[in-house]
């Protein structure tokens, strides 16, 4: 271990060390861990104005997060540095790239002190300001603070790399269960949700009839805007089937209307993102994509089934059932939204009836309403 610059004090920071080798590792989060490690450092004397921890992202559109830190009130905010572009998301600005030092310089008397944690010139960053330019042998503490931090700073990005896979295949809610439970079939729960099922319509001869690479952007520009809408009112999505999708809306605090009207709200918000995106390919010279949705409320069974081996964390029941049937009456109603009877019951969106209709497998009629054409 390197020794200590003169004048620093190794009984007075043996304390964070041996917090960083022993307890550190299971921190919660990243936020929970910069805070308590700032709190640490002060303790050991050396003067912090503010503190920041910046880790890569394993995720599709996130690059880099960035949590900082102000030892006067102990919060901490996160910034995120999507791909190809600065941090975001707490209305900061100077921390395109600098993993916070920009919004730490404002803070302190002096430079900010950074140490890249391990071997890798992309690894996690800790950076630091003090109320005044710190010493030498606080600039020592700081790093050698920063070589001990590699083991629990590993155990957190391992956590984190994890956590953000299954959130992009499974969704936040679902990867939430699936770490939280036992890896084996028959664990899962009953529910109340609204579910949405929505499918594009007449992608097979569209797909039979345009190059690979231009299905696939289609069907991406598709599912942004569903997936999107989606997730902007509350929802999940469970399952991408090939041109089609099914979402969950959990009732919340007794409110199934509330959960309704997520699901309308989403699809109203899809449509317009759809139509936006047919005028542009218009413009293109390329075909609409129209496609067809239902909404139905009711139970579901959310769990593991699969095989013993190879398991699938979804919903199954008569609901699912009901609403995938629902949609497949879109084309022969000629309506582009249908909405179930338990829906209209508990929704105040304004919708109109269109009568009892049977649905193929499904033991009892389903009286069906849609939403007026805008």
């Amino acid at each position: 271990m390197k020794p200590l610059a003169p004048g620093a004090d190794p009984i007075r920071l043996s304390s964070t060390l041996a917090w960083l080798v022993d307890e550190a590792g299971a921190a919660p989060d990243a936020d929970r861990f910069l805070s308590d490690l700032g709190a640490r450092l002060i303790d050991d004397g050396v003067p912090l104005a503010g503190g920041a921890l910046t880790l890569s992202s394993p995720h599709p559109i996130i690059a880099r997060r960035t949590w900082l830190w102000r030892p006067e009130s102990g919060t901490v905010i996160e910034a995120l540095g999507f791909a190809g572009a600065g941090l975001a998301g707490t209305g900061l600005t100077g921390l395109s790239g600098d993993n916070g030092r920009g919004w730490l310089a404002g803070l302190g008397g002096g430079p900010a002190h950074e140490d890249i944690v391990g071997p890798r010139p992309d690894g996690p960053a800790l950076s630091w300001v003090g109320p005044r330019p710190l010493t030498i042998a606080e600039a020592d503490r700081l790093r050698e603070a920063a070589r001990f931090a590699s083991a629990p700073l590993a155990a957190l990005m391992a956590r984190a790399t994890l956590t953000a896979t299954l959130e992009a295949y499974l969704g936040r809610r679902t990867a939430a269960r699936v770490l939280a439970g036992p890896l084996r079939r028959g664990v899962g729960e009953t529910i109340r949700a609204a579910l949405l099922c929505a499918d594009l319509r007449g992608f097979t001869a569209l797909s039979e009839t345009t190059p690979p690479a231009a299905v696939i952007a289609a069907l991406d520009a598709w599912f942004d805007r569903i997936a999107g809408a989606v997730h902007a009112f509350g929802g999940e999505v469970l399952k991408f089937l090939g041109d089609g999708m099914l979402a969950i809306f959990p009732v919340a605090a007794g409110s199934p209307g509330a959960a309704c009207d997520a699901a309308l709200s989403a699809v109203s918000a899809a449509r317009a993102g759809m139509a936006h995106l047919d005028a542009a390919r218009e413009r293109e010279g390329l075909p609409p994509l129209p496609f067809g949705a239902a909404v139905h409320l009711g139970d579901i069974l959310w769990g593991n089934i699969g095989a013993a081996d190879r398991l699938d964390f979804t919903a199954i029941g008569p609901a699912v059932n009901l609403v995938s049937r629902l949609e497949g009456l879109c084309r022969p109603l000629e309506r582009a939204v249908l909405v179930s009877g338990a829906v209209a019951a508990e929704t105040k969106a304004p919708l109109s009836p269109l009568g009892i209709h049977a649905l193929r497998g499904i033991a009892s009629p389903c009286a069906v309403f849609t939403v007026p054409e805008s």
